[in-house]
């Protein structure tokens, strides 16, 4: 944590909104979840490194068929007056262009991957779930680094349905990027 931020004095309230999130430093570590400030400390080198190789693979196929953009975290997703996320990684199709801000992305990406950690899983797996539901994320990945596996969710009224699960070996293929897939043990390799 830099020095700066740690002399800043973050008052106390029963539900933190957009408004506050706003108003924190530039590199707070935290996220708005259900109105209240989440600290989520910084990555462990295992999760750096599946977001690495995960990020980059889909960042390529993306830049290749210029279909969108990709942004990886911290980058602020606006979803509610009382949710900001930081997902890893966030997929927006060029027709969407216009929920990019300078400062933030405002609205619901299209595909999200959120890769669990210790400290963060439990949101991760029930709150934010719920959440990028609701708003209209079409496709939501969680990856275990611990477990090596990879969960799809496609998103249908509000709702996530799983549509794919693998674990240590297997192929899983997105349904909202056309074409593009992901071989387990090229994601999950012990090495850094």
């Amino acid at each position: 944590m830099s020095a700066a931020f740690s002399r800043v004095q973050i008052p106390p309230k029963e539900v933190y909104t957009c408004a506050d999130y706003a108003a924190l430093p530039e590199g707070a570590p935290y996220q708005l979840i259900g109105g209240k400030l989440v600290m989520t400390p910084s990555p462990s080198t295992r999760h750096q490194a599946v977001l690495r190789r995960l990020g980059v693979k889909m960042a390529n196929f993306v830049d290749e068929k210029g279909v969108g953009a990709v942004y990886f975290a911290p980058v602020d997703v606006y979803l509610q007056e009382t949710a900001v996320y930081q997902p890893d990684i966030a997929f927006v199709f060029r027709d969407r262009f216009a929920i990019i801000e300078a400062e933030k992305i405002n609205g619901a990406p299209d595909l999200v991957v959120e890769i669990l950690s210790p400290s963060t899983a439990y949101y991760d797996l029930r709150e934010k779930f719920k959440i990028y539901a609701r708003c209209g994320v079409k496709e939501y990945w969680i990856v275990d680094p611990i477990e090596k596996s990879i969960e799809l969710y496609a998103g249908k009224e509000g709702k996530f349905i799983q549509v794919a699960r693998a674990e240590e070996t297997g192929r899983v293929v997105s349904g909202v990027l056309e074409g593009f897939s992901v071989e387990l043990e090229e994601i999950f390799v012990d090495a850094p």
